[in-house]
C-alpha cells in the first residue's frame, strides 16, 4: 500500500510518533511519500526510511498514493484534504496536537490503526463540504469548506449587519460580529463554540449561526444542505474577513456571498469499531461526572 504522509510541523517531541509510524510502514513494505516541507524538516533525522517520493501538490499523489496520512492537529487535516478532494483518496488522521476531532488517532493508537488499515477493517465516511461561489474566484480552486464558512467583522470593534436569503427568501438581518455557515462535520468546530447543536456526520444539513448575536432572541438554524444561501454585509468599516476553514480574505460590502452545497466530497477512514458518539463522548467528555 503507498502511504503519502502531510504534516505542517516537526518538533522534536514528535520524534517517537514519527519513528513508530515509520517502523511499522517498512514492516509492512508500504510505499511512503511524504510532504515536501516536512520532509525538508526531516532530513537526516529518518535516514532509515526509504522515502518513494516527495509531492506538493495533488497532482504529485494522484496515480501513486492509496491513502493519505494527516500528522497534527485538525488545522493540519483541514489543510491536507486538498489533496484528497480531487483525487478521492481517503485520508486518515493522526494526532500529535490537542482535541482532534478530525485528526483522531493518537500515538496510543498507531499499531492499532494500521493493523485495521492493512487487514481493510474500516469505512469510508463521505464527508460533505461547503463551497463559496463567487466571480472574482477569491479562493482560487480551493473554494471550498469542511468545517465552515465564516463573515466576521475585521477593523472596528463595531458589529456588523449581515442580510441572509435562503433559497432567495429573505431569512434575517443579523446584527453580530460575524455569521457562520456550518456543515456536520463542523458543527463540533467553530459553531459549537457560538452555542451551536453537534449533528452526526451524515447529516445532511447546514447550520447558520450568529457569532455574539446583539439580538438574543436569535439562535441558530438548521436548514438542508440543498439550500442556497447568499449574504450581504454592511457595516461601519468597507471590509469584513471571510474565512474558508483556516484560509481567508479580506472582502468589501460589494462581496456579496453566494454558498452552497460543493460537490466535492472529503473520503475520511473511519476504524471499527470507533463511531461517531464515542468521539464526541472522548473529546468532550460527556458522562465524566462520579455519578457514572
Amino acid at each position: 500500500m503507498n502511504i503519502a504522509i502531510y504534516g505542517q510541523t516537526y518538533r522534536e517531541e514528535h520524534f517517537p510518533f514519527y519513528n513508530q509510524l515509520f517502523t511499522r510502514l517498512i514492516l509492512e513494505n508500504s510505499g511512503i511519500w511524504i510532504h515536501n516541507q516536512l520532509w525538508q524538516r526531516m532530513q537526516g533525522l529518518f535516514s532509515f526510511v526509504p522515502v518513494s517520493g516527495v509531492f506538493e501538490d495533488d497532482d504529485d499523489i494522484s496515480e501513486n498514493v492509496e491513502v493519505i496520512f494527516s500528522v497534527g492537529g485538525d488545522g493540519t487535516f483541514l489543510n491536507a484534504i486538498k489533496f484528497s478532494t480531487c483525487t478521492g483518496i481517503p485520508i486518515l488522521g493522526f494526532n500529535t496536537g490537542r482535541l482532534g476531532f478530525l485528526s483522531s488517532i493518537s500515538q496510543e493508537e498507531i499499531e492499532t490503526a494500521l493493523s485495521a488499515l492493512f487487514q481493510n477493517d474500516y469505512d469510508i465516511e463521505k464527508r460533505s463540504m461547503l463551497k463559496f461561489v463567487n466571480g472574482e474566484q477569491l479562493f482560487s480552486k480551493q473554494n471550498y469548506a469542511l468545517n465552515e464558512i465564516c463573515i466576521h467583522k475585521k477593523d472596528s470593534a463595531s458589529m456588523i449587519s449581515i442580510h441572509t436569503f435562503v433559497n432567495n427568501q429573505f431569512l434575517n438581518t443579523y446584527w453580530a460580529d460575524g455569521l457562520i455557515i456550518s456543515t456536520p462535520t463542523g458543527s463540533t468546530a467553530y459553531s459549537l463554540s457560538c452555542g451551536g447543536p453537534i449533528l452526526t456526520p451524515d447529516s445532511q444539513n447546514f447550520i447558520i449561526i450568529p457569532v455574539a448575536s446583539h439580538n438574543l432572541t436569535v439562535r441558530p438554524i438548521v436548514l438542508p444542505d440543498s439550500c442556497h444561501i447568499r449574504l450581504k454585509m454592511e457595516g461601519r468599516e468597507d471590509s469584513f474577513l471571510l474565512s474558508l476553514d483556516s484560509r481567508s480574505e479580506t472582502i468589501t460590502a460589494e462581496n456579496e456571498l453566494n454558498i452552497c452545497k460543493s460537490e466535492l466530497y472529503v473520503n475520511m477512514i473511519k476504524l471499527r469499531p470507533k463511531h461517531f458518539f464515542n468521539t464526541i463522548r472522548e473529546k468532550l467528555m460527556w458522562g465524566h461526572d462520579k455519578r457514572n
